[in-house]
């Protein structure tokens, strides 16, 4: 008697456990972050205030693999991408772009620009659908691509069609240890101008217009945000709970060199 009510209460168990986990699964979005370049790369996130930390943070994406990282159904952040990074030693920055404080797990802090970021804003109404750019906005550092499961035009953002550490102007490069350029600051971060950064008498549309700098950025990629006021807005909405993150879908001759 004692055996089968033990069963029936752990079956009993197994029903709840399911009815009450369906939901909480529901109300998560999946993020396929995948690495394309022939070396590995240190994807990152980062939450906007009042949300929370996913995937730690920070990990270790090797070239030709994907992490599976799930997001609360009305998440806001960013993720991007660390490169040349050594956690082993006490040196810092731990990474050539993209550092946070020379940690594998950022755990909230953004990392130190140029860097080219993915910003997400997920909705906790289903009905309604996502948002997210990619903004050079701060610079870059590797081209990537965002787009729902079923590869849909409409929620998809592409890579880059030239390579801009190859276009950089030489004023606005970043160099590594070996004198090659691992990403390119945008004009705002290089110069700290208001003319640059769209704020103060510039921080309108009307005041605030593409520079020769943001040209060769929207030119490089034509689907990223080049300035703050980019315009038609580069932003995709879309209804979805699964999406890929793809780093480097594409490549040029002398992109991918420098690890």
């Amino acid at each position: 008697m004692k055996l089968q009510e033990s069963s029936a209460s752990f079956s009993l168990f197994l029903i709840l456990n399911s009815f009450l986990s369906g939901p909480a699964f529901a109300h998560q979005v999946t993020f396929y972050v995948h690495n394309k370049c022939p070396f590995p790369v240190w994807p990152a996130t980062a939450a906007n205030r009042g949300h929370p930390v996913i995937a730690d943070g920070g990990f270790y994406l090797p070239s030709g693999e994907t992490q599976r990282i799930v997001a609360p159904w009305d998440w806001n952040g960013r993720i991007w991408a660390r490169t040349g990074c050594n956690f082993n030693s006490n040196w810092q920055p731990g990474c050539e772009t993209g550092d946070c404080d020379g940690r594998l797990a950022c755990n909230g802090l953004i990392g130190t620009p140029p860097v080219t970021l993915v910003q997400i804003s997920l909705q906790a109404d289903k009905s309604k659908p996502n948002f997210y750019d990619v903004s050079l906005v701060d610079g870059y550092n590797l081209p990537v691509s965002v787009t729902n499961k079923q590869t849909s035009p409409k929620c998809t953002i592409g890579g880059c069609s030239k390579s801009l550490k190859n276009w950089c102007p030489h004023e606005l490069q970043v160099l590594n240890n070996n004198g090659e350029v691992v990403a390119c600051k945008s004009a705002c971060l290089a110069f700290n101008l208001d003319s640059f950064c769209c704020r103060n008498d510039y921080g309108s549309p009307e005041k605030c217009r593409p520079n020769v700098y943001s040209k060769i950025f929207k030119e490089a990629c034509p689907s990223y945000y080049s300035y703050a006021f980019d315009s038609p807005p580069p932003l995709v909405n879309c209804a979805a709970t699964e999406y890929f993150v793809t780093f480097c879908p594409s490549s040029w001759g002398g992109e991918y060199k420098s690890t």
